[in-house]
């Protein structure tokens, strides 16, 4: 592939890379353990819905033996019109693989400034004359990004899930990938951003996966999710990483990861330049 692709793709990193903590955010703990950030009117709602009084540092402090009532806490806070429920919960964790604390739904997750996870998997198809990757177009009517290019397989991890089972329920449930076939998937990497997006900080985990798939095999939208599949060949995806944004901003880190394992940025000095740079969000 060309050389002189480091800037194209340092935009994505940078943009992903966005936010500065704590820049002018408060703490949010589960009792001594800090969990998430607060913009401060966002702290002030939580005191007061809460019934608890801010931390000396301005930060707000939920007792351990309350942590059960996170999820109540933020349906008020919903109520109050601060953000919208997603009717999905994700797990609370103080570490990457620590046990859940407690849960909260996902449209909160940005305001309280917790660690979401989820996966994204690189859908291959290996043929003779090239690596091709599958695409999905995210449906018109999905809340975010809509109508963005996304991987074949990606999701959030719901509560009380792993990567590995996310990622075969998604396979089935987004693109009809049949379990055993998903199963085959191979974990890559991980990926860690801390990024300042219109719904509040988003602080994301993503377990990167390959799945290298048959020829004859086509993905179908099972779940509205997904508008359609296209195959392209990699050069193709290559170039609109590159040159635009028509991929999902967090699609294109995991992209941008592929291409430096697959050994498509021909120019030595921009893979150790954007590998440098991603091991500040990437760890095996």
């Amino acid at each position: 592939m060309a050389d002189g692709a480091t800037d194209s793709f340092m935009r994505h990193l940078r943009l992903c890379r966005n936010a500065v903590l704590p820049g002018n955010r408060l703490p949010f703990r589960i009792g001594t353990d800090a969990v998430g950030w607060l913009r401060a009117d966002f702290a002030a709602a939580l005191s007061r819905v809460a019934s608890l009084a801010p931390d000396a540092d301005g930060g707000v402090t939920l007792p351990a033996e309350r942590a059960a009532d996170l999820p109540a806490i933020a349906e008020e806070l919903s109520r109050a019109g601060l953000y919208r429920l997603r009717g999905e919960a994700f797990d609370v964790r103080v570490g990457d693989e620590t046990p859940a604390i407690t849960t909260i739904d996902r449209g909160a997750v940005p305001s309280f400034g917790i660690t979401s996870r989820g996966v994204h998997c690189n859908g291959l198809v290996r043929r003779p004359g090239g690596l091709h990757v599958w695409v999905a177009r995210r449906a018109a009517n999905k809340l975010l990004d809509p109508g963005k290019l996304d991987h074949i397989v990606a999701g959030g991890i719901s509560a009380g899930m792993g990567p590995k089972d996310t990622l075969l329920k998604e396979a089935g449930e987004e693109a009809a990938v049949p379990l055993d076939l998903a199963a085959q998937a191979r974990a890559v990497g991980k990926i860690r951003y801390d990024m300042e997006r219109a719904e509040g900080l988003r602080r994301d985990l993503l377990y990167c996966y390959d799945l290298d798939l048959p020829e004859d095999f086509v993905p179908r939208p099972s779940d509205g999710e997904v508008e359609a599949f296209e195959l392209w060949p990699i050069g193709r995806a290559f170039e609109a990483v590159r040159d635009g944004d028509s991929f999902k901003f967090n699609v294109s880190l995991v992209l941008i990861d592929l291409f430096l394992r697959e050994g498509l940025i021909a120019s030595l000095q921009d893979a150790e330049t954007l590998r440098r740079e991603l091991d500040h969000n990437i760890s095996d």
